[in-house]
């Protein structure tokens, strides 16, 4: 695999580097947020090297596997998107339910690799003790055990950066404000019954907490946002983390950080009620319907209380024993598939799946294997909650935030119950034993099943073959492979031709309804009444201009008629700030058209004809 190339390929399918806000990565996934998501071409995207599959909510999740630091590494060479920009409004309305999980996972994801770490650090620990080989008592061990508790304790402060990342904080500030709950003179204050102002400060220990920092922070951006604006510049550098620490910090020790200690409370006492009344069912069909969470990113809504409990307890049994029961049920699964099948590509691409998951690594058996087959997903299901009902029988343990596996099984060692590793270990067999067998008895090779996730081909049957496009503006037309941008002379987003216009006035070029209209004007997209996607985008890199020099005359929705005035720009304005003023026009879904170019004249007559293929 060439991971330079994949990461240039994956970043043109994305909309190309201006169109990413940020850039993060899990075990297996790059996580983009993006400007405007309607740029993203999936199916060419699922065609890069190396990609498994791609999730599109919130955030764009583009699924690699085991190379995924070596892709994430090539595309920050590109680019510093470890920040973000303003989010663009790319005209959809997204589930208030999608953006809370993409916020939850934005603030909890990059947390969880330090915490696996110190949570292993802390099984190896308990691995050395057991077999006499480190003693409890030994400065060495004292020194590795305060390396693992403090990535805890500490806790609240990780979450007040990565939550300073979301509502586009002052990181530093951030961190700075939520350190003042950890300060030793200032628990210790709290704890003796300390009061500001003359209101009492309820007695909450802060360590190990996560909801206070994260409505603190998200409190502390209000307040930076109001003093960034009626600050003077000259003393903005400190007059503003000035005003923004003492206004937040004692909200958050009177408000802010009882009512965010009370929700985490509320949370983990509601999951366990419910682990409670259920009891062992619970885990099993918690580890049933994870193929699914999973395959849709809502396990990431789990994140809060796995953190928060094991913090707040040093254990967790409800998540951690059905994400074991899953991810060695999908193992199991593949494993059978190899057995059984005789496809040699599927054979090779179930054993290294099978293997990965065996490790907790399920996202390429899931997107390779289990998503494209009715069976494998059964076989799955059936595993997962059999195993998963025998964890929660036994009430299972995990004293690590680790994806469980192979290699992490020692996250379920503890000194206090030592049968609790080998309930692991059984549960660890019972998935991988049930899916394999109901897996090799039910695998047809004839019932592979190619499901196709994309329902714009299907609402794509009943409209006209043709479409005429008519010249949008008037100028010159060209070629799309002459254009200076790569991401539109590569063909990355689509066929199409571009013109260099005499006349700033864009026009629609044929009958249909508004779908997309950039936030800074330079760029919009209509799908015409037979079908055909276009993109029209002003210029190279005007995206800099911040809508300077545009005026827009539609709206996301509007049904437009061909001639109708969509946008003008200034061309002089464009070419005065050394930015190229040529417009692509693209065919988005050409993977359901081609195009016919007719001629070059630009001015009334028509440009092209798009067909269904």
């Amino acid at each position: 695999m060439d991971y330079k190339e994949s990461a240039s390929r994956i970043v043109g399918l994305v909309g190309g580097k201006e169109n990413i806000s940020s850039l993060e990565h899990c075990a297996t996934r790059l996580r983009f947020m993006l400007a405007d998501n309607s740029k993203i071409n999936v199916e060419e995207l699922k065609k890069v090297p190396g990609v498994i599959g791609v999730i599109v909510k919130q955030q764009c999740q583009v699924i690699i596997g085991n190379d995924v630091i070596e892709v994430y590494d090539e595309i920050m060479k590109m680019g510093d998107f470890s920040g973000s920009k303003a989010t663009i409004n790319s005209g959809e309305k997204e589930k208030i339910s999608t953006k809370v999980v993409g916020v939850l996972s934005g603030i909890f994801q990059p947390l969880v690799p330090v915490m696996a770490g110190a949570g292993i650090l802390k099984a190896m620990l308990i691995l050395l003790t057991t077999f006499n080989i480190l003693s409890p008592d030994s400065s060495t061990y004292m020194v590795m055990f305060a390396i693992s508790e403090t990535t805890f304790y500490f806790l609240p402060l990780m979450v007040a950066y990565t939550t300073a990342n979301i509502c586009k904080s002052n990181k530093i500030v951030a961190v700075g404000a939520i350190g003042v709950l950890l300060y030793p003179q200032m628990t210790e204050m709290i704890s003796n019954g300390a009061s500001f102002l003359g209101v009492s400060i309820q007695q909450v220990s802060y360590s190990s907490q996560v909801f206070p920092a994260i409505l603190g922070v998200a409190f502390l951006s209000i307040i930076e946002k109001v003093f960034n604006r009626i600050t003077p510049k000259a003393i903005r550098v400190f007059f503003v983390p000035m005003m923004s620490l003492a206004i937040t910090v004692p909200v958050v020790l009177l408000v802010l950080g009882p009512l965010g200690y009370n929700m985490g409370n509320v949370l983990t006492s509601g999951i366990l009620f419910i682990y409670a009344h259920l009891g062992f069912i619970a885990v099993g069909l918690l580890a049933a319907i994870l193929p699914f969470m999973v395959g849709t990113g809502m396990h990431k809504a789990l994140l809060p209380y796995g953190i928060s409990t094991l913090a707040k307890y040093g254990y967790e049994t409800l998540y951690a024993s059905a994400v074991l029961a899953h991810n060695i049920a999908e193992a199991g699964a593949c494993f059978g598939v190899a057995l059984r099948t005789k496809n040699q590509q599927l054979k090779a691409t179930a054993i290294s799946s099978g293997t990965t998951a065996l490790m907790g690594i399920t996202e390429p058996a899931l997107y390779g294997i289990t998503l494209q087959n009715k069976r494998v997903m059964r076989s799955v299901v059936i595993g997962g909650a059999v195993a998963g009902m025998f964890c929660g029988l036994v009430s299972l343990k995990i004293f690590a935030l680790v994806t469980p596996g192979l290699a992490s099984m020692m996250v379920f060692m503890t000194d206090d119950s030592p049968m609790n590793f080998w309930y692991a270990v059984i549960g660890f067999i019972i998935a991988l034993t049930t899916s394999f067998l109901v897996m090799v008895f039910t695998w047809k090779d004839d019932e592979v099943i190619e499901e196709s996730t994309d329902k714009n081909h299907e609402s794509l049957e009943h409209l006209d073959e043709v479409n005429e496009v008519y010249a949008p503006i008037q100028g010159e037309v060209l070629e799309l492979d002459k254009v200076s941008d790569e991401m539109f002379s590569s063909k990355t987003l689509g066929d199409g031709f571009a013109i260099i216009p005499t006349k700033g006035e864009l026009r629609a070029p044929i009958d249909g309804t508004i779908q997309m209209v950039f936030e800074t004007k330079h760029a919009v997209g209509m799908k015409t009444t037979n079908g055909t996607e276009l993109l029209f985008h002003i210029g190279i890199d005007t995206v800099q201009l911040n809508g300077k020099g545009f005026e827009v005359f539609v709206s996301v929705g509007d049904k437009v008629k061909r001639g109708d005035l969509l946008v003008t720009f200034d061309i002089d304005l464009i070419k005065s700030s050394n930015l190229d003023v040529t417009v692509p026009v693209v065919v988005t879904n050409t993977n359901y058209y081609h195009i016919e170019h007719l001629n070059t004249t630009g001015n009334d007559g028509v440009i092209i004809s798009t067909i269904r293929k």
